[in-house]
């Protein structure tokens, strides 16, 4: 028959260990609270501070309890001191998991704070995660009683064969992580490769790097490929650019009327068009003598890429009808032919 002084603990035991995960949900709907508050904020550590403290307040508060439940049963040597070792292991584990997301979370915040764009480059983010499990784990494994320094030993040996192996794997990873540490090229860039692909970079993860094209398609390019390829950048040093259109009048045509009317019109353009730089002072520059009329450049100013083709549309269509108005020709692919009779044909 049982000691009613074993039953009495049993039940000590059993309440405090229902009290802990009762205080932990109770921890954690709070911090959970305070972690949608902080969200609200636009400091972006606080969220990841209170994230790490709801991911932990269950399972550190629990563990408490259960250890303390296990102080007042009175266990036996051997099952106490398995008990210990698998509330260490759930403990270490817990922490492992929670401080890779906020170490994850952190890289991203300060990735996102140099690029300035809503984009992560996930190659960070998962080496730090990768690497922050590892190091739980090896001390799960340390305090479960398994000696690491042979496993250490084996994964050094590995690795070579491993390395070896995984050559192009490991050329993508390194090149990626070249690419990023260089800062020539990030998330939200445009590009244009040699090969012609050309959009805004998605992400870099451990292998490709990801481009969405204007049409919305993606292109995946591997990282060894995209660090060797001849790239135009059309975001750094500065995402504004000069965009150049080219015109041409009639030979009959008033040259100093025609470029005080383009500069007219171009100026106009970019005061008024989505995408212009408004304090951009526009520049026409003659430079042909063409077989139907005199050409000419206009250079205009947009504050990104993309923004050229809605500038360029506005200005092409404003130019044209203030052409109309002010009775400058636009001239048509003409050729006169002078005949042996002496006729002339156009």
């Amino acid at each position: 028959m049982a000691d009613p002084t074993d039953w009495e603990r049993l039940a000590v035991a059993a309440a405090v260990a229902v009290a802990a995960v009762v205080i932990g949900l109770g921890l954690r709907m709070v911090l959970g609270w305070l972690t949608r508050r902080a969200g609200r904020t636009r400091w972006a550590w606080d969220d990841l501070l209170f994230t790490l403290l709801r991911d932990l307040a269950l399972v550190s508060v629990s563990v408490l309890g259960f250890w303390v439940s296990v102080s007042v049963v009175h266990l036996r040597p051997g099952s106490r001191h398995d008990a210990d070792r698998l509330l260490v292991a759930v403990l270490i584990l817990t922490v492992s998991i929670a401080v890779a997301r906020f170490a994850a979370g952190a890289v991203s915040s300060i990735v996102l704070a140099r690029a300035g764009v809503a984009q992560s480059a996930t190659i960070f983010v998962n080496i730090v995660r990768v690497v922050v499990v590892g190091i739980g784990l090896l001390v799960l494994l340390q305090s479960l009683g398994v000696s690491i320094t042979p496993l250490l030993t084996a994964l050094g040996v590995g690795g070579l064969a491993v390395a070896l192996a995984l050559q192009d794997t490991l050329a993508n990873l390194f090149a990626g992580v070249h690419i990023l540490a260089s800062r020539k090229v990030q998330p939200g860039d445009y590009v244009r490769l040699d090969s012609d692909q050309e959009g805004y970079i998605v992400d870099i993860n451990w292998r490709n790097t990801t481009i969405r094209q204007l049409a919305g398609n993606l292109v995946i390019v591997p990282n060894a490929r995209f660090a060797d390829a001849i790239l135009t950048n059309y975001h750094r040093p500065a995402q504004d650019l000069s965009v150049t259109v080219q015109v041409g009048v009639g030979y009959g045509s008033d040259l100093e009327q025609v470029e005080k009317v383009t500069v007219d019109v171009a100026q106009e353009v970019m005061a008024g068009v989505d995408g212009g730089v408004d304090d951009h002072v526009p520049s026409v520059r003659f430079h042909t003598f063409a077989e139907s009329g005199i050409n000419f450049s206009v250079t205009l100013r947009t504050r990104e890429f993309t923004d050229q083709y809605v500038v360029v549309h506005e200005f092409i269509k404003r130019l044209h009808r203030r052409y109309q108005l002010e009775e400058i020709e636009i001239p048509f692919p003409t050729r006169t032919l002078v005949m042996s009779g002496g006729s002339t044909d156009s």
